[in-house]
């Protein structure tokens, strides 16, 4: 499909994107990518070339929002800049912060032209017509009903993040996503297959399903039947065997909440090479108290079966997870039963942070807040321990034989390519830079940092 012509008459305009937070945001630039392309607009190769600059920005923690304020500030002062000099450079914020701060952000720094809340990305075709014809646009209203984003996909790269779902039931009492994202909202299998369809045509080889909550997936078509995740894997399971061409042989998915990873699912993973043995499964503590007043709806003893449950089904499987550190109200012992869940299960590495508060979640009232000194005495211990526990790990694998699928040529070495296996490991190993998007069996030989040094076994 070619863009449609453009109403702006003159040189071809720019956009420059920059994303952070989670795959879904990544996703979701790449969606906005679309609509820059189908308005006659062409990626810049930098900012500085850029007559317009979007920020896709992350809420979970503060230190996100902090870094999307350091480049808000940035690019004010570059169209400050610009301005002396008679040049026009737009300036737009989207994404979770910009939901949740809406006026305030251009309150805080009156250089952002546009700030673009979840559910008025749809609009954002009427941001790029004000942009070219130098007029202002005013309010943006929101979207009554909610369009999913695109896969995220690079070309060359071989691997896709797919969007499945969208929004959180869940109310985690530390969590500002359900507040920004909304409620649960799951896309129909047709589309999925149909984008499926899509990215093997790309020649894509791996594709990781996305959500807020991804095995809490449940679609209803319109004669009331339901499908959930296990199903819909089932079925895409059975779609791409069908289809035949090979393209797609891994898919992942994230990110998995404990209370709704069935047996079922389970099964499903065990049965069906397509999926990756890999599963990243958010603990958040390993203390039942503070679990409680997470809102998790689990005890770590539940945890610890289903992870047993896992494993018996799937031995091959690695597990990561998320780590949440000073909680408000968290103990000493509570820190020690983390620290024990963590030595239990052996997670192949982990996201760790301490808490801040969210304005707007139950979390952010509750007292007994842990000082700063303590949340982060504390995060030190459970780093250490993940640290040891990865490396021990990975000490373990040396010898092993692993089918890794070729994703770059190496930094350090053009004679060399960076893998990744079925357990997301990092594997380097000497191999020309045609192989690139090939699957290779691989034998791990050394370390070295959180990376495998391997040899190819050709047959």
């Amino acid at each position: 499909m070619s863009p449609r012509p453009s109403r702006y008459s003159g040189p071809q305009m720019q956009y420059f994107i920059e994303t952070y937070g989670c795959q879904m945001n990544k996703a979701e630039s790449a969606a906005l990518e679309i609509i820059f392309r189908d308005h006659g607009w062409s990626p810049a190769p930098t900012p500085a070339a850029a007559d317009l600059v979007l920020i896709n920005t992350c809420s979970v923690r503060v230190t996100a929002e902090n870094r999307a304020w350091g480049r808000i500030d940035h690019y004010a002062a570059e169209k400050r800049a610009r301005a002396a000099e008679g040049r026009r450079l737009a300036l737009v914020v989207t994404g979770c912060m910009a939901e949740r701060m809406k006026r305030e952000v251009k309150e805080r720094q009156s250089a952002v032209d546009y700030v673009v809340g979840t559910f008025q990305k749809q609009a954002f075709g009427l941001v790029l017509d004000a942009v070219e014809s130098g007029r202002e646009l005013g309010e943006i209203e929101e979207s009554p009903a909610f369009v999913f984003a695109k896969s995220y996909y690079e070309p060359g790269n071989f691997r896709s993040f797919l969007p499945i779902m969208h929004g959180c039931d869940n109310f985690c009492t530390y969590c500002i996503v359900p507040y920004l994202r909304g409620r649960e909202i799951s896309r129909s299998p047709a589309d999925i297959l149909a984008e499926l369809d899509a990215l093997e045509d790309s020649g894509v080889r791996e594709v990781t399903l996305l959500g807020q909550n991804v095995n809490s997936y449940r679609h209803r078509d319109e004669g009331g039947h339901e499908l959930d995740f296990p199903a819909l894997l089932r079925h895409i399971a059975l779609h791409l065997k069908a289809r035949g061409r090979g393209g797609i042989r891994w898919i992942r998915f994230l990110t998995s909440h404990p209370k709704d990873l069935s047996d079922t699912l389970i099964d499903v993973i065990a049965e069906e090479p397509l999926f990756c043995r890999h599963v990243h499964l958010c603990v958040q503590s390993g203390s039942d108290r503070i679990l409680a007043a997470m809102n998790r709806k689990y005890d770590s003893a539940a945890y610890r079966a289903l992870v047993e449950r896992l494993r018996a089904r799937i031995p091959d499987l690695s597990l990561s997870t998320d780590i949440l550190v000073g909680f408000p109200g968290e103990t000493e012992e509570d820190n020690d039963a983390t620290l024990a869940l963590m030595r239990d299960v052996g997670f192949s590495y982990a996201y760790m942070y301490h808490y801040n508060p969210r304005e707007g979640t139950p979390a952010a009232a509750m007292p007994n807040r842990v000082p700063d000194k303590v949340k982060k005495a504390r995060l030190a211990k459970v780093i250490e321990l993940q640290k040891e526990m990865t490396r021990s790990l990975m000490e373990g694998r040396i010898g092993a034989v692993d089918e890794v699928l070729i994703e770059s040529v190496s930094r350090r070495r053009k004679s060399e390519v960076l893998g990744r296996t079925q357990r997301d490991e990092m594997v380097v190993f000497p191999a020309p830079p045609s192989r690139v998007g090939d699957f290779a069996k691989v034998r791990l030989l050394s370390l070295s940092g959180n990376t495998f040094r391997g040899e190819e076994i050709l047959s």
